[in-house]
């Protein structure tokens, strides 16, 4: 089932007409029929996570990510989800930060990760993070010292180790690759920044 069938199927059950479910959207009736029919297929996030409240569900099941490959009888199903894949992400120098899906990324359901990211450049690659790399994102807004971040600097996105100093006022972005300088950010510069992620994992290319 297409995405569009399934926002039918959950807006009809649950009882919104399409001018209704728009008003709830902040958009138009046509917007809705778009969705549905298919004619608009990068829907925005923000709007899956909207429709899936308002439909009692999750996004991940309005996108339909978790679906059973194989079951039997008294056979538990190995499950799989299907986790978006939202674009590139800068290992380097932050890169354009694109939230449109571009394709989807196949794994088990026991990878907690929102969306993916394909890695550009080789600022990570101490933590073995290469160009081309597919990095799975679990969505929050901020991370651990030390862990690695998806960090939005305006409308850039970068892939780096985060450590932030509050008391400081201090933001320090660090690359695991000693031929980039650590990115930091003080004072009213951190008003320009936003932690979007965290790596939990990632895939690497033969």
């Amino acid at each position: 089932m297409e995405l569009g069938e399934r926002i039918r199927y959950f807006r009809r059950k649950c009882g919104y007409s399409m001018e209704g479910l728009g008003e709830a959207l902040g958009v138009s009736r046509q917007t809705i029929h778009r969705y549905e029919s298919g004619v608009i297929e990068n829907i925005p996030r923000a709007k899956i996570a909207r429709m899936a409240e308002l439909f009692g569900t999750t996004s991940a099941g309005l996108l339909g990510f978790e679906d059973p490959i194989f079951a039997m009888d008294g056979v538990l199903p190995i499950r799989r989800r299907r986790i978006p894949i939202l674009g590139e992400i800068a290992c380097g120098m932050p890169v354009y930060a694109d939230e449109q899906i571009e394709s989807y990324a196949v794994e088990s359901d026991g990878l907690d990760a929102d969306f993916c990211l394909r890695a550009r450049g080789d600022s990570m690659t101490g933590a073995r993070i290469y160009d081309g790399d597919l990095v799975f994102v679990r969505a929050c807004s901020s991370v651990e010292n030390g862990e690695i971040g998806v960090v939005i600097i305006e409308d850039e996105a970068t892939l780096k180790r985060v450590y932030y100093y509050p008391e400081r006022e201090k933001l320090v972005l660090l690359p695991e690759n000693a031929a980039y300088e650590p990115l930091v950010y003080l004072g009213s510069e951190l008003e320009q920044i936003k932690i979007i992620g965290k790596a939990v994992a990632f895939q690497g290319r033969l």
